[in-house]
């Protein structure tokens, strides 16, 4: 298949014209290479998941995360100089779809939404018609936080899980942002959220907060996302074998309990 058309099924799940202003969504390595029959989809762009998704025969690669976001000579031998380097050597192109999927609560980015059934979600900060960061809804039933992990670790790593603020006796509605959303907080408490799943929450985020936050983490979410965005474009693209390459968070836990 041409590899422009697969680029234009990407980005009729998630347009560019979507992405927040300082994201690098898009083309970040081009090829001579016109067609592709075997598509790579992973969260990260390092040199492993580069190297694994070539090892099983990629001919187009699509991360979530950019290979940069501010750009720079490879003048350096890091994993940028290296991730450049595998994918030079084998003329295969990377694709970037970040904050461009992020806003399309119909597309991968509402995975959570529909897993846990939320009534009437609703974007926590649009950014245009239709599209915006984080979802709001109400449960089905009410549960309890613990209830809530039993069906988050249905589908996720909770390894590096964390709570904090108040946690409430019953969770009716929930607030969710992939990635890093404590940017998020005050969206979500305005929501009236009794719980707000994101990852990346710092320190005084923690002390303030009015609700209960758990965070998963950065890669716990967006790693599932990127799995569900590789079965939508499956569909979207019978004649491209399109496979998930997973990863591990980069955090791990310092000892042992």
């Amino acid at each position: 298949m041409l590899i422009r058309s697969i680029f234009d099924a990407i980005e009729a799940m998630a347009p560019l014209s979507g992405q927040a202003g300082w994201d690098k969504s898009g083309l970040q390595v081009a090829s001579r290479r016109t067609e592709a029959r075997r598509m790579a989809v992973a969260l990260d762009p390092t040199p492993q998941t580069i190297r694994e998704a070539l090892g099983k025969g990629a001919e187009l690669i699509l991360t979530h995360h950019p290979l940069s976001l501010s750009p720079s000579l490879p003048n350096e031998l890091n994993s940028y100089h290296e991730a450049l380097s595998l994918l030079f050597r084998a003329d295969v192109p990377l694709y970037a779809s970040h904050t461009a999927t992020d806003v399309q609560p119909d597309g991968p980015a509402g995975w959570l939404a529909r897993e846990l059934a939320l009534v009437h979600p609703r974007l926590l900060e649009p950014t245009g018609e239709g599209i915006g960061f984080g979802l709001v809804g109400d449960m089905p039933e009410a549960v309890s936080l613990a209830g809530l992990l039993e069906l988050l670790g249905r589908r996720l790593s909770l390894a590096t899980a964390t709570v904090c603020g108040p946690v409430p006796a019953e969770i009716r509605r929930l607030a969710y942002c992939t990635g890093s959303g404590s940017s998020l907080l005050a969206e979500a408490e305005a929501s009236g959220a009794d719980v707000f799943v994101t990852g990346d929450v710092k320190y005084h985020t923690a002390l303030d907060t009015r609700i209960c936050i758990l965070d998963v983490g950065h890669h716990s979410l967006e790693e599932e996302m990127m799995r569900i965005a590789g079965e939508m474009l499956a569909r979207r693209l019978p004649e491209v074998e399109v496979f998930f390459v997973p990863s591990a968070s980069p955090f791990r836990r310092a000892v042992e309990s």
